[in-house]
């Protein structure tokens, strides 16, 4: 069993008239944030949880909120931090999310549970999503309405943002991090800033990201500032003929340094590096590779808390 977490317990914040963030401190290793939509007794639930215990508490904590379980589950990735929870739901729910990240998830299965052996995961089963969508899809959960927008390659090949219209509010998934360090292992250093750059087209008022506290569009400003940095420390680390870890190594973290998960660093130089020299936004890199170096500049496998 991993030991207690030291982390404060997940809570439930509404953000907009019966739009709710649920999120989970401090938002780091598998920690994610998830959403539910309420309108004229329908609702929706915008990810799951890492491990059925944690799964179970957001059932538990959306239950008073609606007087019926909710239909529809959109996952906006893959990751099983926003996936594995989806068996507690599926009874219920249509599970909904793009075609690639329904294939991305046959294929990883339970893999992120073999990086923390040590986490209580509970008894998981990958439960897929019924229903996938190619360019754009529209919810309409009572008199809310939900687009589904696809995004990407950015934080994974297509990354799905839940854009609330008429209440400004954005669950953007993983493409955003509150107080985290982005990630890019099996996305897009470019790609992520061209998302950026469309998500802040949208103008949205709260931003719900994939890990970490509420957020306005100052972290839009952020997220491009961070990816933009990443792009140069990779092209001087590049010039200096060094490799992403002993860039890594070398690089004064300045702002970055307060963000969790530093250790994220090097699998995003790894693609700066790699779309440097010509690789397509998505390209498949040695993820193991990119993995253990962030290990090595760790010096242990980073904490998780799920």
């Amino acid at each position: 069993m991993v030991k207690p977490s030291p982390t404060a317990p997940p809570y439930l914040r509404e953000v907009a008239d019966g739009v709710h963030a649920y999120l989970q401190p401090d938002g780091g290793w598998c920690l994610n944030n998830a959403g539910y939509l309420v309108s004229d007794g329908q609702s929706v639930l915008i990810d799951t949880a890492a491990t059925e215990a944690r799964a179970l508490a957001l059932k538990q904590a959306i239950a008073p909120l609606s007087a019926q379980p909710p239909r529809f589950v959109v996952n906006t990735h893959s990751h099983g931090d926003h996936t594995f929870g989806n068996f507690v739901f599926a009874d219920h729910a249509v599970v909904v999310a793009h075609e690639r990240t329904r294939s991305e998830m046959e294929s990883l299965g339970l893999h992120l549970t073999t990086l923390w052996p040590n986490v209580c995961w509970g008894e998981l089963s990958v439960e897929l999503p019924t229903l996938t969508y190619r360019d754009r899809a529209s919810l309409h959960i009572g008199d809310t309405s939900a687009e589904l927008i696809p995004l990407g390659p950015a934080h994974t090949f297509v990354d799905t943002v839940v854009w609330l219209p008429e209440q400004r509010v954005l669950f953007a998934g993983d493409l955003l991090m509150s107080g985290a360090t982005p990630f890019c292992l099996m996305g897009s250093i470019s790609g992520s800033l061209e998302a950026v750059g469309q998500l802040r087209a949208l103008d949205p008022e709260t931003i719900v990201a994939g890990h970490g506290p509420l957020a306005g569009p100052e972290l839009l400003d952020t997220a491009e500032r961070y990816f933009r940095w990443l792009q140069s420390l990779a092209a001087e680390g590049a010039a200096a003929g060094l490799t992403p870890l002993q860039t890594a190594r070398e690089a004064d973290l300045g702002e970055w340094a307060e963000l969790l998960d530093s250790e994220r660093l090097v699998p995003n130089l790894h693609r700066a590096y790699a779309e440097a020299q010509g690789a397509f936004p998505g390209q498949q890199l040695d993820i193991e590779k990119m993995f253990s170096d962030m290990v090595a500049y760790h010096g242990r496998v980073p904490e998780c808390h799920a």
